[in-house]
């Protein structure tokens, strides 16, 4: 049994719009390897969104190579992966931590740790440096339980006592930044400022264009990437041509990576936005009950037809920003290779 179909449509889509486009080799910096869950044990899910969870209920690696497989059928494609941490409980994330070690052994492929705030300094460099990971990934879900979710700020899930520690070491830090503002919050601007200037030798990327998934997003963010040279941006789950081309002008072809948050974005949705909010368009029926999620909604049968996949949309919005502001097949190339590359390049 196949993972998941691949229409006739979708493979006109891949070959019209993506193929030609994309360079041979790929590296995706943004990728959730994990086991099966047991949906008794996902706790509180209030400061997250639901609707991730209902395209994958596992993902291991022979799942993430099987898509590269079926979607990129004549590229070769690496991945860069951590573990989904669903809950808090540290026996969960050892888990999910021992199963990315094992499968990054196993294949090769490089991976991320994924940290909790409250994991000692030295404890954490132990647990990065003989697990081989090459740095740190977290969530804001990891922040202290008295917190309102739109009180969180970087540093109650990445405190600074570890990012000294990946400073230390020159890890990379894969950062999903809270918050209801996304990229215009000007406290998440101020303490990446902060990351970028005490901490200059860890790598730091700013996950999905900073959650900026509408132009209404945006704030003053572009005109703080511009001026911070050793702060990366991947546009994984992002998939608006407009913020693509604002990142591409503030910051160039340098510092923007490919990722693809997979399983996600096996998603089949085509993405829109109403008055500064995301919704994903999608098939109906495919994702159970789309009213318990307000970033969810069901188009007709006739419509779903010309649904691809959430992956399809992000590539080809980013291409097509790419014509608009003037890149040119080089730089693709770096983007969706070589500056990803370099920073794996730099462990060896």
């Amino acid at each position: 049994m196949t993972l998941f179909e691949v229409t006739q449509y979708d493979r006109e889509i891949y070959e019209r719009k993506i193929k030609n486009y994309l360079p041979e080799n790929i590296i995706d910096i943004h990728t959730h390897v994990y086991q099966k869950y047991d949906s008794k044990i996902l706790g509180d899910q209030s400061r997250t969104v639901s609707w991730p969870n209902k395209v994958a209920q596992e993902n291991p690696v022979e799942d993430i190579i099987k898509t590269y497989e079926l979607m990129f059928p004549d590229k070769n494609v690496v991945p860069l992966m951590f573990m989904d941490a669903k809950k808090a409980d540290q026996a969960f994330r050892d888990q999910g931590n021992a199963y990315c070690r094992h499968v990054s052994e196993e294949t090769g492929f490089p991976a991320l740790y994924f940290s909790h705030p409250i994991e000692e300094p030295e404890e954490l460099e132990q647990k990065v440096i003989s697990g081989g990971f090459l740095g740190l990934k977290s969530y804001l879900n990891l922040a202290p339980d008295y917190l309102p979710v739109n009180e969180i700020r970087v540093f109650d899930f990445f405190p600074k006592s570890q990012l000294a520690v990946a400073d230390k070491n020159k890890w990379i830090i894969m950062l999903h930044i809270p918050r209801d503002g996304r990229l215009g919050d000007e406290v998440n601007l101020a303490q990446i400022q902060e990351i970028a200037a005490e901490f200059p030798n860890l790598k730091l990327i700013i996950a999905h264009v900073g959650r900026a998934y509408c132009p209404e997003n945006i704030g003053n963010g572009m005109k703080v990437l511009s001026e911070l040279p050793n702060v990366y941006v991947d546009f994984c789950a992002n998939c608006n041509q407009y913020v693509f081309e604002e990142l591409i002008k503030a910051v160039g072809p340098k510092r923007i990576l490919f990722g693809s948050d997979l399983p996600i974005l096996r998603m089949r949705t085509r993405r829109i936005c109403e008055n500064g909010t995301y919704i994903n368009l999608v098939p109906p029926g495919l994702y159970g009950d789309e009213s318990v999620d307000p970033h969810l909604r069901e188009v007709s049968e006739q419509e779903a037809e010309k649904i691809t996949f959430f992956l399809y949309e992000e590539i080809i919005a980013f291409l097509e920003a790419s014509r608009q502001v003037g890149l040119n097949n080089e730089d693709i190339e770096r983007i969706f290779y070589g500056n990803a590359k370099e920073l794996l390049d730099s462990f060896k």
